[in-house]
């Protein structure tokens, strides 16, 4: 999945590279979520505990299979780490979305995030990543959002 879509495209991840960061995942004990759909796998989240400034929850990658997009399985799994923030006492989710990706923008901002910043040159030389935050209210065992 990551190899032939936005943003790592741009990036230029390669399949092996995109092997070799998910190895990093699992060294480093990271929460990582998978969608399933009739077998086949159609996407992942990856999530740090405290991984967004040591307050808050970072999701560090997320994708969906262009074969299943805008089919609610990007949304779902979100839903889930904003789930998994909540349940770990919580109350903010960062992410970064490259400043190219305008889809991933609209669709972070449709779900209530809010861009808090700009790292410039972060990822690669010309390319910002914008800084993005959800807050999130604990109410019992309900999550809301505020």
């Amino acid at each position: 999945m990551m190899s032939q879509s936005l943003p790592w495209t741009r990036y230029q991840i390669s399949e092996g590279a995109a092997h070799r960061l998910w190895w990093d995942a699992f060294a480093t004990a990271a929460t990582v979520v998978v969608a399933r759909v009739g077998g086949q796998t159609v996407g992942f989240a990856w999530y740090v505990e405290r991984g967004g400034f040591g307050l808050g929850g970072y999701l560090k990658l997320i994708g969906v299979d262009a074969t299943t997009r805008g089919q609610g399985v990007g949304g779902a799994l979100l839903e889930h780490v904003e789930w998994l923030t909540v349940q770990q006492g919580q109350r903010d989710l960062f992410l970064l979305v490259s400043d190219f990706n305008t889809a991933a923008q609209k669709f972070y901002e449709a779900r209530g995030y809010q861009r808090v910043g700009e790292i410039p040159d972060f990822v690669a030389p010309g390319i910002s990543e914008l800084i993005c935050r959800k807050r999130l209210v604990i109410t019992g065992s309900d999550r809301e959002e505020e």
